[in-house]
């Protein structure tokens, strides 16, 4: 088939687009063309690359119609993050296109109540990011329902792998906490360290989106979730990776109004957006529907991401 990805040098892009040219399928590629995919194949070489810049291209109304003149059978969009932006391209392609698939977010769900938490659990997002992706897996689904556009959504967790820097275990990007648990350092973690995170490799999405290409009549207008088997404890995570490390993980606890004292702003802004979603995802309706079989467990994920730095 004839695939558009938007997005597609971007950390999911650059496994998806290999899957999708091995596969034989046709694949343009649109970006920016301000990066190169995280990793390099001769695969490559066989993609058709569009440079557009879609910010540019929204505020001129024209982002949808030049999506749609490439004539793609299927449509993969990996970077839409409002309802205005999915409205526009979802218009331009309707009656267009055999397959829309659009990347969301486990953010939908907003606070962790029942876990593992399944896909038709009712969506209570707070935060700008999570409400605008809930919304606009809302408008998908509605224009499944009343036109027929064929909208599949996939819910990744926190993606990582080669390339990007993984969530660590205190629930922020600091690379700060992995070097402390290699050295056997006391490492703080906000609360009892309790709460969840939930990693995913990003090869594992790229293989639940092309999955979702070669499943099409059980995709769309399907929402899935796409995480690793298990949800991960920050007190777990900490304690697996400082034994991956050779060591006994040194922990110690403070409540997050305290925690929150011992770090950036930043990094305790994250932390919280982390601890209070607390992701956990089910996988048993990609695994029913898609054939989806994550090759990466949520620390064999964050173990990949940490090697690029050995």
């Amino acid at each position: 088939m004839k695939i558009v990805v938007i997005g597609g040098t971007g950390h999911i892009g650059t496994y998806l687009i290999p899957r999708l040219v091995t596969a034989g399928h046709e694949v343009i590629c649109v970006s920016r063309n301000k990066q190169q995919p995280y990793s390099t194949s001769p695969l490559w070489n066989s993609v058709k690359h569009i440079t557009l810049d879609r910010t540019e291209a929204e505020a001129k109304g024209t982002f949808g119609s030049q999506i749609r003149a490439l004539q793609g059978e299927v449509v993969i969009d990996l970077i839409c993050f409002t309802p205005a932006s999915a409205a526009m391209i979802a218009e331009a392609l309707l009656g267009e296109v055999q397959h829309f698939i659009h990347c969301g977010t486990m953010w939908v769900h907003g606070h962790s109540e029942l876990v593992p938490t399944i896909e038709t659990q009712e969506r209570k997002p707070f935060g700008q990011y999570g409400i605008d992706k809930a919304l606009i897996e809302s408008n998908l689904h509605s224009l499944w329902e009343t036109k027929r556009f064929p909208a599949t959504i996939l819910h990744p967790g926190h993606i990582t792998g080669r390339g990007w820097l993984p969530i660590n275990p205190a629930g922020n990007l600091d690379p700060e906490v992995f070097k402390k648990l290699r050295k056997g350092e006391v490492v703080i973690l906000p609360n009892l360290g309790m709460e969840t995170v939930h990693h995913v490799h990003a090869d594992d999405v790229a293989q639940a989106f092309a999955n979702s290409v070669h499943n099409r009549q059980t995709s769309i207008g399907e929402s899935f979730h796409v995480v690793s088997e298990q949800a991960l404890t920050l007190r777990g995570f900490a304690v697996s990776m400082a034994r991956w490390f050779g060591r006994d993980a040194n922990l110690a606890f403070l409540p997050f109004e305290e925690w929150k004292k011992t770090v950036s702003p930043y990094n305790a802004e994250l932390t919280w957006d982390h601890i209070a979603h607390s992701p956990n995802g089910s996988i048993e309706k990609a695994k029913r529907l898609l054939n989806y079989k994550p090759d990466y467990s949520s620390l064999q994920a964050v173990q990949d991401a940490i090697g690029q730095f050995d």
